[in-house]
């Protein structure tokens, strides 16, 4: 889908809730040499973003870089956020660091391939060695460096890590300022990752507010909304075939989740809601909660699967609204939430066109307003739950 395409309703803005929360935050520059960072790396205490955009540089710019250690040049520090004790999480110099990860793996990914070996980092936090070894993905790393003015090679074009000789050493010992980040106040919330990161790349293109979530809030409740976005059904429900680059369909999951559980405490905005329930989710949607979420969701979606195609498209926008979707969701689902246990649900097409209409004045203005919210929510109750 095109980036500024529409093609649900009542997606909430990056922009809602401009509110300024003071922090305690310390700085600690540190100088790591080459190989420490190396062993980070491997060990996934270091940890590369399993969401965030990935990799994008070539053979020739990570060259570039590898060169630039090895001389002793001056490089851009690297920024890490200190999740918890020995995890940290890439704040500024991912591609920087991915290219020493390759290089020390001699390994470099074949076009076409990144979206794979990025699941690969989601799933184990590193590479796995089967997956370095494989050809169809990985052509060897040998520094490819441009030709010099006077027509010559440089001495390190076509060498390996492994193969550096004297420059190996060099390279290893070579320090490397990292600025670690850890924020002190307010607690159990790492809230300012956000804002750091966003003022660190305001020469690029910031995070999209859930790919920020994935880095902040990763968890077993995220794997699933992962795993739950790529269902048949639910693709077809949005009609979008295809993932969507920016995570927003992951965020349409995440907010029916949200409105499920936590609706009734729901206050804007709505940026902030879904933040604070996606820390929520980390710390109590597990284990068998993680469970009842999975069967409660799909067992919905085998129940929508039965209606028309265009179900959740009310006939004056033509597209997927999440404001219905949502309400149905929660209209069916609540009850099965609260008593811990999931069933088939038989939903019938007429109550999903009398909450389509029991909702439209909810959603005339401000849709993410607390009384439009809870309106939606209180009507679903009523029609799918009218005795409870």
């Amino acid at each position: 889908m095109a980036e500024d395409e529409t093609f649900m309703e009542d997606v909430p803005s990056e922009g809602e809730g401009n509110a300024i929360t003071e922090y305690d935050i310390t700085a600690s520059p540190n100088d790591f040499n080459v190989l420490t960072i190396g062993s980070y790396l491997d060990s996934g205490a270091i940890v590369i973003p399993s969401i965030q955009r990935f990799f994008t540089w070539d053979l020739q710019r990570s060259s570039k870089f590898v060169e630039s250690l090895i001389l002793g040049l001056p490089i851009p520090q690297i920024f890490l956020f200190e999740e918890s004790k020995n995890r940290f999480l890439i704040l500024d110099g991912q591609q920087r660091l991915m290219s020493l990860y390759f290089f020390i793996k001699m390994k470099f990914p074949r076009p076409g391939t990144r979206a794979q070996i990025r699941a690969a980092f989601k799933e184990h936090k590193k590479i796995p060695d089967t997956m370095l070894q494989d050809k169809t993905m990985f052509t060897d790393f040998r520094i490819k460096l441009p030709d010099r003015d006077d027509g010559s090679k440089s001495p390190l074009n076509d060498m390996t890590y492994a193969g550096l000789g004297e420059y190996k050493t060099r390279l290893d010992l070579t320090p490397v300022r990292v600025v670690i980040i850890k924020q002190n106040e307010p607690k159990d919330d790492n809230s300012s990752i956000k804002e750091i990161y966003n003022r660190l790349n305001t020469g690029g293109v910031n995070l999209r507010p859930q790919e920020m979530r994935a880095n902040l809030y990763e968890s077993d409740f995220f794997r699933l909304l992962y795993q739950l976005n790529t269902d048949p059904v639910w693709r077809k429900l949005i009609g979008r075939p295809a993932e969507d680059d920016y995570m927003r369909d992951v965020e349409l999951l995440l907010r029916c989740f949200a409105m499920l559980i936590d609706g009734p405490n729901y206050q804007p905005s709505m940026v902030r809601f879904l933040d604070a329930f996606s820390g929520k989710a980390k710390r109590t949607i597990v284990g068998e909660k993680l469970d009842l979420a999975e069967q409660i969701f799909r067992e919905f979606l085998k129940g929508v699967s039965a209606l028309p195609e265009k179900i959740f498209e009310p006939e004056k926008t033509n597209r997927f609204s999440i404001a219905l979707f949502e309400s149905a969701f929660y209209g069916v689902a609540r009850t099965q939430w609260e008593a811990g246990s999931a069933a088939e649900v038989a939903i019938d097409e007429a109550k999903i066109r009398e909450l389509e209409g029991g909702i439209e004045n909810f959603l005339q203005e401000g849709t993410t307003k607390q009384t439009n919210v809870q309106g939606r929510l209180n009507a679903a109750a009523d029609i799918f739950n009218p005795h409870s």
